[in-house]
């Protein structure tokens, strides 16, 4: 009963979009299923799918077409570590100095959309955040197009490209247009190529 009810919430916050052969594909290569994670650890799947409605664990972050519930393999992680679900948003949220911010964040976690990490934790989605603004801003910085920019652009590329995962096409539906890695990583890379790559050299 529970894990219908998740399901049908899963579906309010991000669309009755299709899941393709690809999608699923990349969902089951990169989460592990709730009901197989749960058998795994010992967890209940009942009491697991209860904790998420009552807004103490995210939400899943895929619905493979199978109608699995996709979940990252390390979901328990931040609530062993912040001492229970109970303790879970206290110890989450204040990692930003910002309440509101804190807040909005931990929205966002409950929400199962973090699916733009590898490992989703406030350190990362910290890192995530300071990255693709960096990234964003470079363009304008006054030294815009010399080596020692260049050098500097690419470095901060390459720490959000081992951040992130791929995606997939069911991700551009849901958040409505291109993600953090199309925008942040694939287009300024095409955009400002590395010195000696093959796009910089026209081969």
């Amino acid at each position: 009963m529970y894990e219908q009810e998740v399901a049908d919430r899963f579906r309010r916050i991000n669309g009755d979009h299709p899941m393709t052969p690809a999608d699923d594909a990349y969902v089951t290569a990169q989460f592990a299923v709730l009901d197989e994670l749960c058998a795994t650890e010992g967890r209940d799947l009942g009491a697991v799918s209860l904790t998420m409605l009552a807004g103490l664990l995210p939400l899943p972050g895929y619905l493979r077409s199978d109608g699995a519930q996709m979940v990252p393999r390390d979901l328990f992680a931040l609530t062993e570590r912040a001492g229970g679900p109970e303790r879970l948003e206290a110890w989450f949220t204040a990692h930003w100095t910002d309440r509101a911010t804190g807040r909005r964040e931990w929205e966002a976690y409950l929400s199962g959309q973090y699916v733009c990490l590898h490992e989703v934790s406030p350190a990362t989605i910290r890192r995530k955040e300071r990255l693709t603004a960096a990234i964003t801003a470079a363009p304008s910085a006054p030294d815009a197009g010399s080596a020692g920019w260049t050098a500097r652009l690419h470095a901060l590329i390459d720490e959000l490209d081992a951040l992130e995962p791929a995606f997939t096409g069911y991700d551009r539906l849901r958040f409505g247009g291109p993600t953090s890695r199309d925008v942040c990583i694939d287009a300024m890379r095409a955009r400002y190529p590395r010195p000696g790559s093959a796009i910089a050299t026209g081969a």
